[in-house]
């Protein structure tokens, strides 16, 4: 967690940072929508009072995110074919008596628990807040670890719940989608119907109109990075501090230790996540080299951490000090 602040005091940041993050998406979503009004709609000219643009960007953008926290998660576990355990199945029961076990050292009420029919181990929480949420593996995560280190995974897992992580990832997919949607019909705006007779307005504009426009195409040809960027900003941190919260929760760090070792040893992608959802999982489903180095790029671009980083500080909760080269 955040030095100095307790597990609700945690829960209290992460809902003021979504508020935040939501308010950048929307006033990025909105400088998209205004440079259509103002190029192509001339904005503030004679006969166009209404910036149509900018109302129809920042609205879809906010219905796409309070869709996606209505309806994300089922979208989510109907992607990867996710089913319900079954306490028939003898490792499912596991994961369902684990489930609750973590349940009750969290105090939270028990999360839905499904299994993802994939052969490599991962993990994945979704949906808006601890009432309404789903705790995900796959066979092969049951198939490879013990007890223990499962106890560590669903503890990780049931973190992000504790902490308002699904709610602040599932609202952050969903504005980059839209701002991808967004930029993209704007792009063909430009290529196909150009700026036509705009280029006289942004003249007599002057400098600030000329200023405007660079910037709006920059927005428009850059906008799926940089809402990237602005998703990744948030998204690298929160795995750290899920190990350890997922630790406090089982007193036993080498645990989670001794399952990222095993899920790190897995060399196959975990084809039943695709990459809309990938940031939801313990270690990145789709194995991108990014997500294993250090650096300027990799903090901006990564979906993860690099798992030598948190296996050496979960290490170190048990004081086990070790060091390890990671590649920049």
């Amino acid at each position: 967690m955040v030095p100095g602040k307790n597990i609700y005091e945690q829960q209290e940041h992460n809902k003021r940072v979504t508020l935040l993050v939501m308010l950048g998406f929307i006033l990025f979503l909105a400088f998209i929508g205004f440079g259509f009004d103002y190029f192509f709609l001339g904005l503030n000219e004679d006969g166009v009072m209404l910036p149509v643009g900018t109302i129809i960007a920042v609205v879809v953008g906010t219905a796409m995110a309070i869709g996606s926290l209505q309806s994300g998660a089922n979208s989510v576990l109907q992607s990867t074919g996710a089913i319900p355990a079954d306490p028939t199945n003898p490792s499912h029961q596991q994961l369902i008596n684990v489930v609750e076990e973590m349940a009750i050292a969290s105090g939270m009420p028990k999360p839905q628990v499904f299994v993802v029919p994939d052969p490599d181990p991962n993990a994945f929480a979704a949906g808006k807040d601890p009432q309404h949420s789903y705790v995900a593996v796959t066979e092969g995560l049951l198939d490879t670890l013990n007890r223990e280190e499962l106890q560590g995974v669903i503890a990780h897992e049931m973190s992000h719940v504790r902490n308002y992580d699904i709610r602040l990832m599932t609202v952050v997919a969903a504005f980059v989608g839209s701002i991808v949607l967004l930029s993209d019909g704007a792009r063909r705006g430009v290529r196909f119907g150009g700026l036509g007779g705009r280029g006289s307005k942004v003249r007599s504009s002057g400098s600030l109109g000329i200023i405007i426009l660079i910037l709006w195409l920059i927005s428009i040809i850059l906008a799926p990075l940089i809402a990237q960027i602005m998703a990744m900003l948030v998204s690298r941190r929160r795995e750290y501090l899920a190990d350890a919260s997922g630790a406090e929760l089982t007193r036993n760090p080498l645990g989670l230790a001794s399952a990222l070792r095993k899920i790190d040893q897995a060399v196959a992608p975990t084809e039943s996540i695709k990459r809309g959802a990938a940031h939801l999982c313990i270690v990145d489903p789709l194995g991108r080299p990014l997500n294993s180095k250090e650096g300027f790029t990799a903090e901006l671009l990564g979906t993860h951490p690099p798992i030598e980083k948190r296996i050496l500080a979960l290490d170190a909760m048990a004081y086990q000090y070790k060091t390890v080269k990671l590649s920049a």
